[in-house]
């Protein structure tokens, strides 16, 4: 029902930002450095319900605060959620995407939800089955992620905020030096 609805707001013309998502399935991420604001997502648990999970615990745990986009790259992505080894505090650039939470690795989730503007899909190691904390908003339509990657969420609002988040080397695979932080992630319904 909530596809076919959605399909049919796109339909005559009005974007996502025009629905309101509710606010327990509502990621807020306050952005600092050289973007700053927040970005609201909306979770999606109909498409990656263990993975939404995930994020909200993590959000309600806290660990996503002060930690960096570690890798950005022009026309592609903003990935975060290095919450062992992407602290703003005693950021190491070289193991920065290497780190997990305290939790298990998740069973994959994917769906035929297309990779573009403004998607939020968990990263992941070369195994299916190995996302954790770490995630990714995209900057651009990216076709060969699709059906790879687990897709859990979408911008409402905030998507010129991604937009300006620093970007990193392009000789280092996106790796970025003194990068952009999550300064605080939190679920809308906790204020």
């Amino acid at each position: 029902m909530i596809r076919l609805l959605t399909a049919a707001i796109l339909a005559i013309g009005v974007g996502f930002g025009a629905l309101a998502a509710e606010p327990e399935n509502t990621l807020m991420i306050e952005v600092e450095g050289q973007a700053n604001g927040v970005i609201e997502i909306e979770l999606l648990p109909e498409l990656a319900p263990a993975h939404v999970e995930r994020i909200k615990i993590l959000a309600r745990d806290g660990v996503y605060n002060d930690v960096v986009f570690h890798r950005v790259i022009k026309g592609f992505m903003a990935q975060t959620g290095d919450v062992k080894f992407g602290k703003r505090e005693g950021f190491k650039q070289r193991y920065a995407g290497q780190g997990g939470s305290n939790y298990p690795d998740l069973p994959a989730e994917f769906s035929s939800e297309p990779f573009v503007k403004g998607v939020v899909g968990m990263a992941r190691s070369t195994n299916p089955n190995s996302a954790n904390s770490q995630f990714f908003i995209m900057f651009a339509p990216a076709p060969n992620l699709n059906g790879q990657y687990t897709v859990f969420g979408r911008i409402v609002e905030g998507q010129d905020i991604v937009n300006n988040i620093k970007l990193g080397s392009r000789t280092a695979n996106g790796s970025v030096s003194e990068p952009d932080v999550m300064k605080r992630v939190w679920i809308k319904a906790d204020g």
